[in-house]
C-alpha cells in the first residue's frame, strides 16, 4: 500500500472514532404566521421578547458543552429589524454577537413567503435589509426560507444563490392543499442540491411528510411532534430515537439528520430547556444530538456528502395564487415593481451630476424594500384569528409603501432630468429609454396647446410622426421616436406649423380593424374572434372550449355598445368596446403604423367574487408553451417530456405569468406580454395534470382559487369590495422557433414604454441632445436593472444583467464615463469579487441563463 493511502486510511479511521456515526440536529423556531395568528404590534412585541428570552438562555448555557447550548432560529430577517427598532443599540449589539457566534440564525428572506406570484426583482428587493446588515456588521446570512406552502418555483434557487444563500429547508402544511398528503409522503429526494437553470442553487432539506399532519418530519413544525407539550421529555426522547433509526436507510442514506421547526401557529415559543435536555439525554457514544442553528446541519452535510443529487424542476403554485383574491392591489405592486426599472435608470442618469439625488427618499425606499418582503407573506389564506378585513387593509398598506416609493422616485427623476437639460425658445422635451438597446417606439408628452405643431428630432433635424391623444382627461402629443439610445435619451422640439400629412395608422373596414401588419375582428363584447397576420397570411385564432381571444367568458359575442374609435392618428389608432357580458368591462385595442405590436387594455368596472380569466385561444398545432417564472424561462411540460415541471409532488393548474408566455411550434408562434396577471392556466390543466400541448392561455383575472374543507374559500372574499380592475396585454406573432431574448425584449418594450418630459433647465442646463449611459455588445444579454448603490452615491452604480442565451458569454460593458473600479456583488449588493476594468470598460462573465450583479465606480 502506498504511504499516502495509508495516511488517508488512518485519518479516516481516527475521524470515525472522534465523530459518532449518527448526528442529529434539533432546531427551534417560532414559525411566524404574520397577520394570521396576531397583528403587527403583537408580533413585534413577541419577536422582541422572544429574542430577549433566548439571548438570556444563550448566556446562561455558555459553559455547557457546545451541543447543549441554547440556540434559536428566526424565520425572517424582520425579527432583526424589529429588535433593532425597539431595543437600544447596546441590546442590538448583543443580538449581533449571538448571530456572529452561531447561537442565533436568521435567513436572508424577510418573512415566510410564497414566491410563485412574485416578479423576479421583488424577490431580490425583499432581501435588501439583510444585505444592508451584511455590509454594516460584517456578517453573511447563508440561509433562505420558504415553507408551509406545498409548492416551490424553480427560479427561486438561482435568485437565492445569487443573493448569497447556500442552504434552505422546507416543511409543508399538509393542509388546505389539493396535493394529497399521501403524495407529499413520497419525495424523490429528501436532501438535494436545488439548482436553477444557470447551475447555481442551494442545498435543500425537504423531507417526506411522515405523519398525518405538519407536526412530523416534512412538516413546518418538524421538531414539535404532536402532543409534545403534554410530555415534552418523553416525546422528544422517542423522537430522537426515531430520527436515529431513519439514518442510513434506503430512503434516507445519510448519517446526519435535522428536525427543524417548533412554533407551529403559536404567537410565541419559549422552550429552550426542552431542546437542551433532549440533546443531552439523547447523546450516546454512537449518537450525537445537538441544539442546532440549522447552518451547522448543512455544513455537516456539505462536508460529508459533497455528491448530493440535484433537482432543477418547478413544483408549480398553490398558496402562491391567493394574492389574486385582491387582484388589483396585487397588480399595483406588480406595476410598481416594473416602474422601478425606469425610475431607477432615470435616477442613475440624474445622479451623475447630482450625487445626492433623492437621498431624502431613503426612508421610503427602505420601507418599500421591507414591504416587498412582506406583501406575499404566506398567510394570504386569511382563515386565521386575524379577520379578513384587517388582513386586507394591511395588504393595501404594504402595497401603498411600494407604489408610493416607486411613483415618487419616477416623478422626481423625470423632473430632475428635465431640469438638467437646457431649454430653448421653442419648447423641447426629452424621450428616455430605460432598456439596454437602441429602440424606436411610441412616446407621449403632456401638451396643452391647441394650435397645429410639428415635432422635430433635434439630433437629426427630421420631423417625427405625431398626433394628439387624450389620456385620463389630459392632452398629450404622441410621437414615433426613432433610435432612442440605450439607457439614454433624445431631445425633440415642438415647432409651430402643420405636420406633414400622414394617413391614420389603422382603419376600420367592413367590421375589421386593420393596418399593414394585422387584420382583426373586435366584437362588441370585447372578444377578438379573428386575427390575420398579414405578413404571413396566417389566421391565428381558433375558438377553444367556446372561448376566443381576450375572452372574459362572454355568452354573446355582439352584446355591448357600438365600437368607438379613439385617438386616431398617423402614430396609432385605438378601438374601444364596452360590454356587460359577463360583467361590465371595457376593452381598448391599439394598433400602430410602425410596429407590429398589438396592445390590449382591459378593465373591469364591477366587483366580482367568482374566478375569472381572460382566454387567449390560438390557432397553432403541436405547440409548446414557455413562460417567465421568476429568474427562469420555463418549458411548460413534465420533466419526463423535456419540460421543467416535476413529475411528482407538483401542482399544475396555475403557472406563473411574469413578463410573458409564448406558444409556438418550430415554425411559428405567438408571444403574449402581460403586466397585471400573476398566473395563467394552460388549456384544461388541472391540479394534477398539465395540458402541455394546448394553444390556449387563460390569464387569471382574479378570484379565490381553492376551497378549504368544501365550505371556506381561501383568500379574501369578493376582492375586498374592489370595483376597478386593469389588465394590460400585448401580442406579437413570430416566424421560426421560440427565442427567449426576442420574447423578453418584446415584453420589456411593451411594459417599459419610452417616457417623455419637458426640458426646464436654463443657464445651468446642458445642451446635449442625445445621451446613452450604458451599452452592451451582446444582444442576448439584457440589462435587468441599473440603480445607484444602496449604501450611497460613493458606492457607485449597481447593474444587473440576465444572459438569456443557452451559452456562456463574456460581453463588454461600456458606460458614458470610464469604469474605474468594479466588483461582482451578490444580488443584494454585498461585494464578492473585485474585477479589473480594461481601458475604462468591463468584460463580464455570464453562465447560460444567469442573472448577475455588478458594482461600478466611474471616473
Amino acid at each position: 500500500m502506498k504511504p499516502s493511502l495509508i495516511i488517508l486510511c488512518l485519518f479516516t479511521w481516527c475521524n470515525s472514532l472522534a465523530q459518532p456515526a449518527t448526528r442529529i440536529y434539533l432546531a427551534n423556531d417560532d414559525h411566524t404566521d404574520y397577520m394570521w395568528t396576531a397583528n403587527e404590534a403583537q408580533y413585534d412585541s413577541a419577536f422582541v421578547h422572544m429574542l430577549d428570552y433566548y439571548l438570556d438562555q444563550i448566556d446562561s448555557t455558555r459553559n455547557l458543552p457546545p451541543d447543549f447550548q441554547a440556540r434559536f432560529n428566526c424565520d425572517g430577517s424582520y425579527w432583526l429589524r424589529a429588535y433593532e427598532k425597539f431595543r437600544t443599540p447596546l441590546q442590538f449589539n448583543r443580538l449581533v454577537e449571538a448571530i456572529r457566534s452561531g447561537h442565533i440564525s436568521s435567513p436572508l428572506t424577510t418573512m415566510v413567503s410564497t414566491y410563485g406570484a412574485q416578479p423576479t426583482e421583488a424577490v431580490l428587493r425583499g432581501m435588501y435589509y439583510a444585505g444592508q446588515l451584511e455590509r454594516r456588521l460584517g456578517l453573511r446570512f447563508p440561509l433562505a426560507v420558504a415553507m408551509e406552502n406545498q409548492t416551490l418555483p424553480l427560479g427561486l434557487s438561482s435568485l437565492w444563490a445569487g443573493a448569497g444563500a447556500r442552504y434552505s429547508w422546507k416543511g409543508v402544511c399538509g393542509c388546505a392543499s389539493r396535493i394529497p398528503n399521501a403524495i407529499l409522503a413520497h419525495r424523490r429526494h429528501q436532501l438535494y442540491r436545488y439548482n436553477g437553470l444557470d447551475g447555481s442553487g442551494v442545498i435543500m432539506k425537504w423531507y417526506n411528510l411522515s405523519g398525518s399532519n405538519n407536526m412530523s418530519l416534512g412538516g413546518y413544525a418538524e421538531a414539535r411532534q404532536e402532543k409534545v407539550l403534554e410530555n415534552p421529555l418523553g416525546k422528544m426522547a422517542s423522537f430522537v430515537a426515531d430520527l436515529a433509526a431513519m439514518c442510513g436507510n434506503r430512503t434516507y442514506p445519510y448519517q446526519a439528520i435535522g428536525a427543524f421547526g417548533f412554533g407551529w401557529d403559536d404567537l410565541a415559543t419559549y422552550v429552550a430547556p426542552t431542546f437542551i435536555i433532549a440533546a443531552r439525554n439523547g447523546t450516546t457514544p454512537q449518537r450525537r444530538v445537538r441544539v442546532s442553528n440549522e447552518v451547522d446541519f448543512f455544513e455537516d452535510i456539505e462536508r460529508t456528502y459533497p455528491q448530493l443529487p440535484t433537482e432543477s424542476v418547478s413544483y408549480g403554485n398553490e398558496w402562491d395564487t391567493y394574492p389574486v383574491s385582491m387582484n388589483e392591489t396585487t397588480a399595483k405592486v406588480r406595476r410598481a415593481t416594473e416602474k422601478l426599472r425606469t425610475a431607477e435608470a432615470l435616477a442613475a442618469v440624474v445622479s451623475i451630476k447630482m450625487p445626492d439625488f433623492a437621498r431624502d427618499l431613503s426612508s421610503a425606499k427602505k420601507q418599500a424594500w421591507e414591504a416587498f418582503g412582506f406583501y406575499w407573506e404566506h398567510d394570504w389564506t386569511a382563515d386565521g384569528p386575524v379577520s379578513q378585513k384587517d388582513r386586507a387593509e394591511w395588504q393595501i398598506k404594504i402595497q401603498n409603501q411600494i407604489t408610493g416609493y416607486s411613483d415618487s422616485l419616477y416623478t422626481r427623476s423625470l423632473l430632475a432630468l428635465g431640469q438638467q437639460l437646457k431649454t430653448e425658445i421653442a419648447p423641447r422635451f426629452f424621450v428616455f429609454n430605460p432598456l439596454s438597446w437602441t429602440r424606436s417606439d411610441v412616446a407621449d408628452v403632456e401638451y396643452k396647446g391647441s394650435d397645429p405643431v410639428r415635432v422635430v428630432d433635434v439630433t437629426t433635424g427630421q420631423e417625427a410622426i405625431s398626433q394628439r391623444v387624450m389620456r385620463g382627461g389630459r392632452q398629450y402629443l404622441r410621437l414615433w421616436a426613432e433610435q432612442v439610445p440605450s439607457v439614454g435619451y433624445k431631445v425633440f422640439e415642438i415647432r409651430s406649423g402643420t405636420p406633414v400629412s400622414q394617413p391614420d395608422a389603422a382603419r376600420l373596414v367592413d367590421k375589421y380593424f386593420l393596418n399593414s401588419h394585422h387584420k382583426i375582428r373586435l366584437r362588441r363584447s370585447g372578444v377578438i374572434t379573428d386575427w390575420i397576420d398579414l405578413a404571413n397570411n396566417q389566421s391565428l385564432i381558433k375558438g377553444t372550449q367556446g372561448r376566443y381571444l381576450n375572452d372574459l367568458g362572454t355568452a354573446e359575442l355582439d352584446e355591448g355598445e357600438p365600437l368607438v374609435v379613439e385617438n386616431a392618428g398617423p402614430v396609432s389608432v385605438t378601438l374601444k368596446a364596452v360590454s356587460r357580458d359577463p360583467i361590465l368591462h371595457t376593452v381598448r385595442l391599439t394598433l400602430y403604423k410602425n410596429s407590429p405590436r398589438i396592445e390590449i387594455q382591459d378593465s373591469i368596472q364591477e366587483n366580482f367574487g367568482d374566478l375569472k380569466t381572460w382566454a387567449f385561444s390560438f390557432d397553432l398545432k403541436n405547440t409548446t408553451t414557455r413562460h417567465e417564472e421568476l429568474g427562469a424561462i420555463l418549458t411548460a411540460k413534465n420533466e419526463t417530456r423535456g419540460g421543467h415541471y416535476a413529475s411528482q409532488n407538483a401542482r399544475y393548474d396555475w403557472l406563473t405569468f411574469n413578463h410573458f408566455a409564448d406558444v409556438s411550434n418550430g415554425r411559428s408562434g405567438i408571444t403574449l406580454s402581460n403586466v397585471d396577471c400573476s398566473f395563467f392556466r394552460l388549456g384544461k390543466s388541472q391540479p394534477d395534470s398539465l395540458d402541455e400541448h394546448s394553444a390556449q392561455l387563460n390569464a387569471l383575472a382574479g378570484g379565490q382559487t381553492d376551497p378549504y374543507r368544501d365550505t371556506l374559500m381561501l383568500g379574501i372574499n369578493n376582492q375586498f369590495g374592489q370595483q376597478d380592475f386593469l389588465y394590460q396585454f400585448a401580442l406579437t406573432a413570430h416566424k421560426g422557433a421560440f427565442d427567449a431574448t426576442s420574447a423578453m425584449k418584446f415584453a420589456l418594450e411593451h411594459q417599459n414604454p419610452l417616457v417623455a418630459a419637458l426640458l426646464t433647465g436654463e443657464d445651468t442646463g446642458t445642451g446635449v441632445t442625445s445621451f446613452s449611459l450604458l451599452t452592451l455588445n451582446d444582444p442576448k444579454v439584457l440589462l435587468w436593472s441599473v440603480k445607484t448603490a444602496e449604501d450611497g452615491p460613493g458606492e457607485g452604480l449597481i447593474t444587473r444583467f440576465w444572459n438569456l442565451n443557452n451559452k456562456a458569454t463574456r460581453p463588454t460593458l461600456t458606460l458614458t464615463r470610464p469604469i474605474r473600479r468594479a466588483w461582482r456583488t451578490s444580488h443584494i449588493e454585498t461585494n464578492e469579487q473585485s474585477l479589473r476594468p480594461t481601458t475604462g470598460k468591463l468584460k463580464v462573465s455570464l453562465q447560460p441563463h444567469q442573472l448577475k450583479t455588478f458594482r461600478l465606480l466611474l471616473d
